[in-house]
């Protein structure tokens, strides 16, 4: 007997609605059954959609991506971080100099501006040129941390976004040796401030930073850092020990809130803070 599943219209609807997952892969016996039970079960999702918005009217209440964002500012200066704003627009010379040439393939998944000049990407440049110039003037230690949109094309998936929130840190004037031990001390401080205690910690690699110390909930990364002496240092006259972690905000908040789909918590024209506005 061959089972009747949803509609792959139904359980785009049922998944865009915050379904949980055993309704999203429920069988049936036929297709009035699967079609009366998808439109009372769209009802009731769509009844709660509309409460939880209600509920926010007049209250003057935040995306959980901003409050979350927050969390980690706050966080991060107490412990003697500085913020920086660098430009989202960054030279292609920049780029390169983090090894993304012409012939990379990760060149590909760059929003190109023109021939010249791209959108930030999921990688951390112009940190290297700030912390490089303010050791100049400070010494040990420099702290500093930038938060802001990048991007990056990909494939549309449930844990995908062409424009996504990373906060980026860095440190310089760890102990060498001591380096790794630094980082994931600041990963244990950051997933504290925000509340987070379901992950793991995790060596794995990247084309660009190699050996990466990450964070991850289930199947989903969470953040990635690295650190130096590294092999890109001398590309930017950079010649002490570092510490440096990349957390994506939106994939913070989908794991924290409990949510199957990124776009929920990402800046959206169908949601806000995590409901579904197209009801």
């Amino acid at each position: 007997m061959v089972s009747i599943t949803w509609t792959t219209t139904q359980k785009q609807r049922l998944m865009e609605l915050g379904a949980v997952q055993e309704l999203a892969t429920r069988t049936f016996g036929d297709a009035a059954d699967r079609d009366q039970s998808f439109q009372r079960i769209e009802s009731e999702l769509v009844g709660a959609n509309k409460q939880a918005l209600m509920a926010h009217k007049g209250q003057g209440s935040r995306p959980v991506l901003n409050e979350l964002g927050d969390k980690l500012i706050d966080c991060l200066r107490r412990q003697g971080f500085s913020q920086v704003n660098t430009p989202i627009i960054i030279a292609k010379s920049t780029l390169e100099r983090m090894t993304i040439t012409d012939d990379s393939p990760l060149a590909e998944q760059v929003f190109w501006v023109d021939h010249n000049k791209c959108l930030r990407p999921m990688l951390a440049p112009n940190l290297y040129s700030v912390m490089k110039d303010l050791y100049r003037q400070w010494g040990d230690p420099v702290r500093i941390f930038e938060i802001g949109s990048c991007f990056r094309k990909e494939s549309q998936g449930k844990y995908h976004l062409n424009e996504f929130t990373m906060l980026n840190l860095v440190e310089m004037g760890v102990a060498d040796g001591q380096q790794e031990n630094r980082l994931r001390a600041l990963i244990s401080m950051v997933m504290k401030a925000v509340g987070m205690t379901n992950y793991k910690v995790e060596k794995n690699s990247s084309e660009v930073y190699g050996e990466t110390i990450d964070v991850v909930c289930g199947d989903l990364e969470l953040s990635s850092g690295a650190y130096g002496p590294h092999s890109l240092d001398n590309l930017w006259g950079v010649f002490t020990p570092w510490v440096g972690l990349g957390i994506g905000v939106e994939r913070l908040a989908m794991a924290l809130e409990g949510h199957r789909n990124i776009k929920r918590v990402g800046r959206s024209l169908s949601y806000w803070n995590g409901f579904r506005l197209n009801i």
